[in-house]
């Protein structure tokens, strides 16, 4: 089971109560985190569990090819290190708590300087060996999809306790396009909130028509090229058009599937890696309840 890390924990953020520890730090985000590993966990009984971590939310080799990717979530250009990501300081205080609490529980914990999350699950999807759940709220991530290699999305986009389980056929039926498809779909379609631009005036049912006739983007890209093709003038022209963004953009939205990452480090235990350490952060961030309850799932396996 690979956990998008930020997509819950930003999810437990807005959709959590709000609540503090006794010195008044928000930990809103820290306990719905818990509480949804703790749930995934007994839903699931995953062998091996990592949540993926952004080391860079915004890679600059991306930004180099795609200069509006996520550019409009920055809240500050650094000169050393990567761009500061606008996080509500509410969220951004309980961070490090989240890192705190799940050293001493001994959830494994991964990323990799100079690659997003995504990268971190794409790595550790691929080649598993073993049956994969990508829990994410992140559509791009359907490109992992593989019904032979047993590698799933849990979608959660309407709630981790309300997730969908996303396979190939679930993104047919959706999208028009299989899962292999589904990264040249994202790529014509574009997406605001990641600061994709896609192919002016082609939207999802256009996308999925051209990958349906032509199977993907160079088969489509080589079609708008030929005058003789069954594309219509304009659509061509479109396509024609968007070359510069089509020749950059794949290489964005691929997620990377070959970091050089310890696997052996993904074994999720049957019981906290520093029982004091973690009783101590229980007490003082008051997650007495969300800890009891994550580490019951960790030894009911």
């Amino acid at each position: 089971m690979l956990l998008d890390t930020a997509s819950l924990y930003f999810r437990a953020y807005f959709g959590v109560p709000d609540i503090t520890a006794p010195d008044g730090t928000p930990v809103n985000a820290v306990r719905g985190l818990l509480d949804f590993i703790a749930r995934l966990v007994d839903g699931y009984s995953p062998s091996d569990l990592v949540c993926c971590w952004d080391n860079d939310w915004r890679p600059q080799w991306r930004v180099d090819l795609v200069p509006s990717y996520k550019a409009h979530r920055v809240e500050a250009v650094t000169e050393t290190g990567p761009d500061v990501e606008e996080v509500p300081d509410p969220l951004q205080v309980q961070i490090p708590v989240i890192r705190e609490v799940l050293a001493a529980a001994g959830v494994p914990v991964m990323g990799a300087d100079g690659y997003e999350a995504d990268d971190v699950i794409g790595t550790l999807a691929t080649g598993a060996g073993m049956p994969v759940d990508v829990v994410t709220g992140d559509r791009d991530l359907f490109q992992l999809v593989d019904d032979a290699a047993g590698v799933r999305v849990l979608y959660t986009s309407r709630g981790v306790g309300n997730h969908e389980r996303v396979d190939d056929a679930w993104v047919r039926a959706k999208y028009g396009v299989s899962a292999r498809q589904y990264a040249d779909f994202a790529t014509m379609r574009g997406d605001t909130s990641d600061g994709l631009p896609g192919v002016k005036g082609v939207g999802e049912k256009t996308a999925a028509k051209l990958l349906q006739e032509y199977g993907d983007l160079a088969g489509v890209t080589a079609a708008a090229l030929d005058a003789t093709s069954g594309l219509t003038a304009a659509l061509r022209a479109k396509i024609v058009a968007a070359t510069d963004y089509l020749a950059v953009a794949p290489t964005v939205v691929a997620v990377a599937r070959d970091l050089p990452l310890d696997r052996s480090g993904a074994t999720l235990p049957d019981g906290p890696a520093d029982p004091a350490r973690l009783a101590e952060l229980a007490d003082r961030f008051n997650l007495a309840s969300p800890v009891a309850r994550l580490t019951a799932a960790m030894a009911g396996r």
